[in-house]
């Protein structure tokens, strides 16, 4: 901490003590950088977010190397990290990308799947329904080798074809991936639209159709600046796994004035401040993320990591 005692922390009885984050920036973070990122600098990246305390971090993703060229090198990177004491989820999107992963001893996998038609047409060249067909089988062989499986759902609050999306459309699919065996879900706000009365909405519909906080993640992107806004309003309706990406990296290609992905230090900032522990260390991972971004030529986008690296510097 640049300033000891900041931010203070003040708990509300509302809230869960602990909230795990489920960090993304190595992933989604990185897979849409148009040059190509060195596979040594996104291993020192995993490595550098595994020592500021994140415990689950996302290494990269067994698509097809012309889908994402960026994560071309999953098979190179993937054992440079294996051995690090944290969880590292990868992203399959068929059987072939669990078959490439389980052979490097992926213990976490992550299918892909999308709330509306539009997107599932665009991003998958399916329909939903073919889409969870696709991953039934991807899902029953991971946890017939008692492998960890999440789903991430795409458009869960708004879709830049369709608009506003029915909340029992999203409860539909959300139903479909637990049925099929999936341990955990990853609600996604994919382009940034999600406020915090329609979060809220729909975690009660979700509960009401028998799918807990508990087996829920949240994803939000932070293009209208409501990232924070809704985690604090899925936060009270006990959600305890928040995804984001070290220093604000990411965003979505679907939305021109998408400002990326909530910053992991923006959320730590404000969990810190709730009195909610996540076991992370703000000023390695800011240090971190400073790193990372040097790599990539560009400054941050997170507020946190600008105004504490600034500080540093005034200092220094």
């Amino acid at each position: 901490m640049t300033v000891p005692g900041l931010p203070m922390a003040v708990p509300s009885r509302d809230l869960p003590t602990r909230v795990r984050i489920h960090e993304v920036g190595a992933r989604d973070g990185l897979q849409n950088e148009k040059a190509t990122v060195p596979t040594e600098v996104k291993a020192e990246f995993v490595r550098r977010l595994a020592d500021a305390g994140l415990t689950t971090i996302e290494a990269t993703s067994f698509v097809h190397p012309k889908w994402v060229p960026q994560l071309a090198d999953a098979e190179a990177l993937f054992p440079m990290v294996a051995g690090l004491p944290v969880e590292l989820p990868v992203l399959v999107p068929n059987e072939r990308g669990l078959d490439r992963a389980l052979a490097l001893g992926a213990r976490r996998v992550a299918v892909f799947a999308s709330a509306t038609e539009s997107f599932a047409k665009a991003n998958l060249n399916r329909t939903v329904d073919e889409a969870l067909a696709m991953f039934e089988p991807v899902v029953s062989r991971a946890k017939a080798e008692s492998v960890h499986v999440r789903g991430y759902l795409s458009m869960c609050f708004g879709d830049p074809w369709e608009g506003a999306v029915p909340v029992p459309q999203v409860v539909k699919v959300c139903r479909a991936l637990l049925d099929m065996g999936c341990d955990e879900l990853s609600l996604g706000d994919t382009i940034g639209v999600a406020t915090p009365g329609h979060v809220v909405a729909l975690l009660a519909a979700l509960d009401e159709a028998g799918v807990p906080a508990s087996s829920l993640g949240v994803h939000f992107h932070d293009t209208y600046g409501q990232a924070l806004a809704n985690t604090l309003a899925a936060l009270q309706q006990g959600v305890t796994t928040v995804d984001a990406s070290a220093g604000g990296l990411g965003g979505c290609p679907y939305a021109k004035s998408a400002t990326g992905n909530l910053a992991t230090e923006d959320l730590v900032w404000m969990l810190r401040g709730l009195g909610i522990d996540t076991g992370i260390d703000l000023g390695r991972l800011v240090a971190t993320s400073t790193w990372m971004a040097a790599q990539l030529g560009r400054p941050s986008p997170s507020r946190t990591v600008r105004a504490l690296s600034h500080e540093d510097s005034e200092e220094h």
